[in-house]
């Protein structure tokens, strides 16, 4: 037994186990032993109550088993829920998640990347909007939605398809006019591919439509002057709007309300994310949804590949529409 005030060993692991120190050892590490030496050996790690000391195991290994995320906040819902399957997808291969929340800010992504180089973590998921970040050569980063240069592979849904989807979806639910909304950033990224996506559907299926785009720095009322100028006799001359995000076509839905349109009577709403209240009940609106844990898998999965001539530079996953109650088709449940 070890000594009182002081933390159980291997060694005391080994000898209250009776079987030698490396049978522990590849219990620890998870290597394969006999099922009876491997029960013994659980069996005393938790009379003893021993305690992994992961951060020697990671210097003997040149890990630190941590991977830093770089993500806007955890305030949206989506960002929030992929923040969550990437650390399911690392805690599943026995990795811990080191947090970093950039609130949109160039300098706080920067700021970031060193503090997780410094404390050598084994590599970097980024979902960041700083266009000049800089990353150490040597330590690995998948990008998320945005390719940010050779050697750095980026993960993302299958964009543009998914707003072609919106488009067919709108067309098949009988519109005939109609509008696609957008705001965000400036910088080139995967999700502005959701416009031309957009546009190539409605061309395919004989839509008439317009677009209103704005930058993160335009005021969101522009949004309701548009729609407010299309309005003729109290009717919304459009009869189909696709919003590039969820949360904006939440806004919108308000602002509709306000114009004295029905949704979706009146007009029809496709948003873009997959959205959902509590994060697996219902949806916020009718919308083409992001496989989210499919991506932190893959995210996950790349980083830690260990061969990097493998790693695609660009990894596109499939969508899927989902109702969510702001579209005219009867609900599937």
């Amino acid at each position: 037994m070890p000594k009182e005030n002081t933390a159980p060993t291997m060694k005391d692991v080994a000898r209250e186990a009776g079987v030698a120190l490396g049978t522990v050892s590849k219990v620890v590490n998870g290597l394969p032993v006999g099922d009876s030496y491997r029960v013994r050996v659980e069996e005393a790690i938790r009379k003893l109550n021993y305690q992994v000391n992961s951060y020697a195991q990671g210097l003997k290994a040149n890990k630190t088993y941590t991977v830093a995320l770089l993500i806007p906040n955890t305030v949206d819902p989506f960002y929030a829920a992929l923040t969550y399957h990437i650390n399911i997808a690392l805690l599943k291969r026995k990795y811990r998640m080191l947090l970093c929340a950039t609130d949109f800010d160039p300098r706080q992504e920067q700021e970031y990347i060193s503090m997780a180089q410094h404390n050598k973590v084994d590599g970097i998921i980024g979902l960041t909007y700083n266009p000049g970040l800089v990353v150490e050569e040597n330590t690995p980063f998948i990008a998320i939605d945005r390719s940010m240069g050779p050697g750095i592979p980026c993960v993302a849904c299958d964009n543009f398809a998914g707003g072609q989807l919106a488009a067919e979806k709108l067309a098949d639910l009988g519109c005939k006019n109609v509008a696609f909304l957008r705001t965000g950033s400036a910088l080139v990224n995967e999700p502005n591919k959701r416009k031309a996506g957009f546009e190539t559907g409605c061309l395919t299926r004989g839509l008439s439509y317009e677009m209103k785009i704005l930058d993160d720095a335009d005021s969101f009322d522009e949004f309701e002057a548009f729609l407010a100028d299309h309005i003729i006799n109290g009717k919304l001359t459009f009869d189909g709007i696709f919003c590039v995000t969820d949360r904006l076509a939440y806004l919108i839905l308000k602002v509709l309300r306000k114009l004295h349109q029905r949704v979706p009577e009146d007009v029809q709403l496709i948003g873009f994310d997959g959205i959902q209240s509590f994060g697996d009940i219902d949806y916020h609106c009718s919308t083409i949804v992001q496989p989210v844990p499919e991506i932190a898998e893959m995210c996950v999965e790349l980083l830690l590949r260990e061969n990097m001539l493998v790693k695609p530079p660009l990894v596109c996953l499939p969508v899927t529409y989902a109702y969510g109650g702001t579209t005219r088709e009867k609900s599937e449940e």
